[in-house]
C-alpha cells in the first residue's frame, strides 16, 4: 500500500465537492495557516520528486493541509510519503506551539538491508540530520521506525521475500515572524529525507556526510 497513490492533479478540473470544501477552509483560515499553505504549495522540489495537494486528516486540528510525494526514477517508485500541517490557533499543549507537521514515509529495502539492526537508528537520524542540515528550529520531536517482511507460500511461492521501512514522525516547526513557521524549508528538509531513504544521491554529489540507502526496486512499478 503506497501513500502516494491516486495523485490529484493540479487543475481543479474533476475536483469533486469535497475537495472544493478543503479549498474554501483554507481561503477562510487564519492569515498564519493560509501564509504557511501559500509556502508549501510554491514550493519546487528536485525533479525526482511528484508531489501533490491530498485530503488532509478532518479531527487532528481545527486547520489542517496535507501532501502526498513519491520519488520516481525510471517509471518505479523508490519511496512514496505524505507530510501533513495541522493548526490550532489555540496553541496544543503536547506541541508547545500551534503548528504541527506530521509524516508518513515508506520504501522498500533488499532483505540484507533490513537485516541491519541499526537501520531504525539510521533512519531516524536522517529526519533529524535533515532538519538541522536546513538550520531548522524544531522541537517535540516523536516517532516510529518500522521494518516489516513478507515471505510467500503456496500460490504466491513464486514471489521473492519483500521489506518495506516505514517512518511514522512529528515535529513542532518553530514560528517566525508573524507567527508562521518556514514551511518551505520544512518541506525541503522532507524532500531531502525522502530521497535518502530511496537510495537517491543528495543535490550536492560533494556532500560526503549524507548517506543513502543503495537504490534499489520500488514499492511499486508505475
Amino acid at each position: 500500500m503506497a501513500a502516494a497513490q491516486g495523485r490529484l492533479s493540479d487543475g481543479a478540473d474533476g475536483m469533486d465537492d469535497s475537495k472544493e470544501g478543503d479549498r474554501n477552509a483554507i481561503e477562510t483560515a487564519p492569515p498564519p495557516f493560509r501564509t504557511a499553505v501559500d509556502a508549501l504549495r510554491a514550493a519546487r522540489p528536485r525533479p525526482e520528486i511528484e508531489i501533490d495537494p491530498t485530503r488532509p486528516p478532518q479531527r487532528l486540528a481545527p486547520y489542517a493541509y496535507a501532501l502526498e510525494a513519491a520519488v520516481v526514477a525510471d517509471d518505479e517508485d523508490l519511496a512514496d510519503g505524505r507530510l501533513v500541517l495541522l493548526h490550532d490557533p489555540a496553541g496544543h499543549d503536547a506541541w508547545q506551539g500551534s503548528f504541527r507537521l506530521v509524516t508518513l514515509i515508506r520504501a522498500e529495502l533488499e532483505p540484507e538491508m533490513a537485516a541491519d539492526p541499526l537501520l531504525p537508528e539510521v533512519c531516524w537520524s536522517w529526519l533529524t540530520g535533515a532538519l538541522q542540515a536546513r538550520g531548522l528550529s524544531y522541537g517535540e520531536p516523536s516517532g516510529t521506525v518500522t521494518r516489516a517482511s513478507s515471505h510467500y507460500f503456496g500460490g504466491l511461492a513464486e514471489r521473492p521475500a519483500a521489506s518495506q521501512i516505514e517512518i511514522r514522525a512529528s515535529w513542532t516547526p518553530r514560528e517566525g515572524p508573524g507567527g508562521v513557521p518556514d514551511t518551505a524549508a520544512h518541506l525541503a528538509a522532507w524532500c531531502d529525507l525522502l530521497c535518502q531513504i530511496a537510495g537517491l544521491p543528495p543535490v550536492n554529489p560533494g556532500d560526503a556526510s549524507v548517506v543513502s540507502l543503495p537504490q534499489r526496486r520500488g514499492p511499486q512499478s508505475r
